[in-house]
């Protein structure tokens, strides 16, 4: 039943978009034709206006047209880490970390950070956070990777360039009705007390969990609830969701698009660069696509470089 609502809801959000751009396009062009009776300049800023909303509504659409996979809907699990380097390190993961949750509110998204660990000076060593909303997975995978970042640190007196690494992974969230067996003797569960700033996002108990799957190495952890019980429920989830994406990568022969998301942190692995030193500029080094604003980038302004990636994809699929 769950599998089913998430279906109808994605169905139903798909067949309301086509009906917002036939509307849209509609709208636009009774606006345009007043414009041109009456010669009005307002008028036709209007059907700007109304052109650069339908050309946002047609990008989106296309963007999920090149979304072919079977998870792809699903709401997403994003985990970044600190490569070495320390604080600076940290402070680059931290970066990343505001980044995917500015992009996320774009897109409408929520975000629940499931659990955070704090650098011991600044930023974070690594945090996974659950994002709710429709196409979340099939997007966010895109950014498995290496992400490096070229800067003055703003921790050097000396104010030399410094080069930070972290990585990123995403898989998605699945549903409860799926069935992945996991035997209690593979597991080791540990409880903690959550450390870091916490605030509205972490709460500082005893009650965290972590969970180790001893046959794939796997290693989840939730913080984010009060009890207990719900912080072993949802790491429970964590871990079910990634082995079924283990399971059906095994299937499918895609074990190298697992392994392409967890690259090394440092030289050579990288998949896209952000460079705010000697010169400003963002480069996916899969596709060559380039921003020359990384500012933008850095505060959510994602999705050129995920459809640039899409694309490739899809392209390559087709020879």
């Amino acid at each position: 039943m769950q599998k089913m609502n998430r279906e109808k809801a994605l169905l139903e959000k798909s067949v309301g978009d086509w009906r917002l751009l036939t509307q849209k396009t509609a709208d636009a062009a009774l606006l345009l034709e007043m414009a041109v009776e009456a010669e009005d300049e307002p008028t036709f800023s209007e059907v700007r206006e109304e052109l650069k909303q339908l050309e946002k509504i047609c990008h989106d659409l296309e963007l999920k047209n090149l979304l072919s996979g079977e998870l792809d809907g699903n709401s997403s699990y994003l985990s970044i880490n600190a490569g070495a380097g320390g604080t600076e390190a940290c402070d680059w993961a931290h970066l990343l970390l505001r980044m995917y949750t500015r992009y996320a509110e774009k897109q409408g998204y929520k975000v629940e950070i499931m659990s955070i660990s704090e650098g011991e000076e600044a930023g974070i060593k690594s945090a996974t956070l659950l994002i709710h909303g429709p196409f979340a997975y099939g997007y966010l995978k895109v950014e498995n990777g290496v992400h490096r970042l070229v800067r003055v640190s703003p921790y050097d007196s000396n104010a030399r360039r410094h080069t930070s690494f972290a990585s990123v992974f995403s898989y998605p969230e699945i549903n409860d009705d799926v069935e992945v067996e996991i035997k209690d003797e593979d597991l080791r569960i540990d409880t903690y007390r959550a450390s870091g700033s916490g605030g509205q996002h972490v709460n500082k108990t005893d009650s965290a969990i972590r969970i180790t799957h001893a046959p794939s190495g796997i290693v989840v952890q939730c913080q984010n609830e009060r009890s207990q019980f719900d912080n072993k429920s949802k790491a429970m989830k964590m871990l079910k969701a990634q082995l079924y994406e283990l399971e059906l990568e095994k299937r499918q022969k895609k074990i190298d698009e697992l392994s392409a998301g967890k690259m090394a942190n440092e030289w050579g692995s990288q998949i896209r660069s952000y460079v705010l030193h000697p010169y400003q500029l963002v480069k996916d080094h899969r596709t060559n696509f380039e921003s020359s604003a990384p500012l933008q980038i850095l505060d959510g302004d994602l999705q050129e470089f995920i459809q640039a990636f899409l694309k490739k994809q899809a392209s390559e699929r087709k020879h």
